[in-house]
């Protein structure tokens, strides 16, 4: 496999957006910042979050939508690599921003939910009805553990519901290429979950659920020390994840029966995306070294509602 290293020195990346002009757009969670990085290699930053911009994605209006976990991480250097430390104790909690690509102006959309405050959002999914899922990661501490879920809410900061309750640490979550099914992906567990939807924002009651009680099917579980993070779903349904640990992506197909390994040169890889004319490209965040690769898929990606 050939690796394209498109940019070097970058933050602990995250949440990477291919636009239709090959630039890609990302958060860097430990500058705090939404970065661009130029299809010539130019890194500029966008607009300053601050907290911890942790996922990205286009919104029906052309904005960019963040879920920022607040900086719910310290930040510490095992053997030159970048990984999450301890939560800072001046910390108290995340939000949702919408960012105006245009004007770099930065507005908070969400600080809570139905279930109330939100911890540290994590990543987000847009449907083709103009709203998007999003995963609270939560955080952990010395001794104790965030339950949390998953939400879903409209761009207009009306509505900001929890519709899935409770999961370990939610991370990446994606769509069908149909919007039929919901995908998310656990950390600490290294599982994948999924959900049949009803309709917009709409869990279906028809899910048979399992023993934890969040109503999901388990689509795979990793063995070994494997911890998960963001994901993507190409063209043809399976489930990309980022994997830490182990560091690469997992692609399980759509009914979890093959799950293969990428693997990459760093042990946080946190997040996938797809892009290029024929969006064979697969774009990953390498964050452990702060760098942002591309390789070839051998799939076409799923082409996101509203991109541009």
């Amino acid at each position: 496999m050939h690796l394209n290293e498109l940019a070097t020195g970058l933050k602990f990346p995250e949440g990477p957006v291919v636009l239709d002009n090959g630039d890609v757009i990302l958060v860097e969670i430990a500058r705090g910042t939404l970065t661009k990085v130029s299809t010539n290699g130019e890194v500029s930053v966008v607009a300053d979050l601050g907290g911890g911009p942790n996922g990205a994605a286009l919104g029906p209006d052309g904005a960019m939508y963040i879920c920022n976990n607040g900086g719910c991480f310290s930040w510490v250097d095992v053997m030159g690599f970048t990984v999450p430390g301890a939560v800072p104790e001046e910390w108290t909690g995340g939000s949702i921003q919408r960012v105006d690509l245009t004007t770099g102006l930065v507005s908070t959309l969400y600080t809570e939910s139905s279930s109330g405050p939100l911890r540290a959002p994590n990543d987000l999914v847009f449907d083709g009805h103009g709203g998007f899922w999003f995963t609270d990661h939560g955080v952990r501490l010395e001794r104790s553990t965030d339950r949390t879920g998953i939400h879903y809410a409209k761009v207009d900061g009306s509505a900001c519901t929890e519709m899935i309750f409770p999961l370990d640490a939610p991370n990446g979550v994606g769509l069908s290429p149909d919007g039929t099914r919901l995908y998310a992906a656990e950390t600490h567990t290294g599982r994948v979950y999924w959900w049949a939807l009803s309709g917009p924002g709409e869990v279906s009651p028809e899910n048979q659920g399992n023993p934890s009680g969040n109503g999901g099917q388990l689509l795979a579980g990793l063995p070994g020390l494997q911890l998960l993070d963001s994901l993507a779903v190409d063209g043809d349904g399976w489930v990309c994840v980022g994997t830490l640990v182990n560091g690469g992506i997992t692609a399980i197909s759509p009914d979890g029966a093959t799950i293969e390994h990428i693997p990459l040169p760093d042990p946080m890889v946190t997040n996938i995306c797809f892009g290029g004319a024929d969006r064979r490209s697969a774009y990953c965040t390498l964050s452990g070294t702060g760098a942002l690769v591309s390789f070839d898929w051998p799939r076409a990606g799923l082409r996101l509602h509203h991109a541009q």
